[in-house]
């Protein structure tokens, strides 16, 4: 685990498996609003290791992330530096931006503006997408507990993927009977999905 010291802000993370084996897999995962970068780790520490992805944790500079809070701004900047530092020292293979709650509308809203570098996003209990622009085809996959009580199912999961849908992208949908939280094991489907690509 490698700590990303950005002067002025808050400090993210980056997990490194611990075999480098030729190009390896990226998820840039995003916190939920009032968290950090330390706070996705159970999420993602295992499933680093386990399955060879170079996983890197950003921080907000607020407690949610810019564009939740007026437009794409100063997190973008930071997380753009931190992708330039990972790219000149690592091996990059596929990119999937992933996020939880409200980091999950953030990852929707960037992965579907920046489809030239993600391949996919991986939005856990996401409230709603607002790309300011919408770049390629990545491929999508949402998760939401059918009984959520922060971000009800109903208005946030459910619409959002029939937005997605209706805007031709390729979503893969799974819904879970339990709360505003990231099932261990769909995390674990979810970054098995996305690098063994389309279908």
């Amino acid at each position: 685990m490698h700590v990303l010291e950005v002067p002025g802000r808050r400090a993210g993370l980056l997990l490194v498996p611990p075999e480098l084996t030729g190009p390896l897999p990226l998820l840039v995962l995003l916190h939920g609003a009032g968290g950090d970068a330390a706070g996705s780790l159970p999420v993602v520490r295992d499933l680093a290791g386990a399955r060879g992805l170079l996983v890197l944790l950003p921080t907000s500079t607020a407690p949610t992330w810019d564009l939740l809070t007026g437009g794409v701004g100063p997190d973008v900047a930071a997380l753009d530096a931190a992708l330039a530092d990972v790219f000149d020292r690592w091996a990059v293979g596929p990119v999937a931006i992933g996020g939880f709650s409200d980091g999950a509308s953030y990852a929707l809203s960037l992965g579907l503006a920046n489809g030239d570098l993600a391949d996919a996003v991986l939005a856990f209990s996401p409230g709603f997408a607002a790309p300011p622009a919408r770049v390629g085809r990545p491929r999508i996959g949402v998760s939401h507990g059918t009984a959520d009580a922060v971000l009800p199912v109903d208005r946030c999961g459910r619409r959002v993927v029939r937005q997605l849908g209706e805007g031709g992208y390729e979503v893969r949908y799974e819904e879970f009977g339990g709360p505003h939280v990231v099932p261990p094991g769909l995390a674990g489907q979810a970054v098995d999905w996305w690098p063994a690509g389309p279908g």
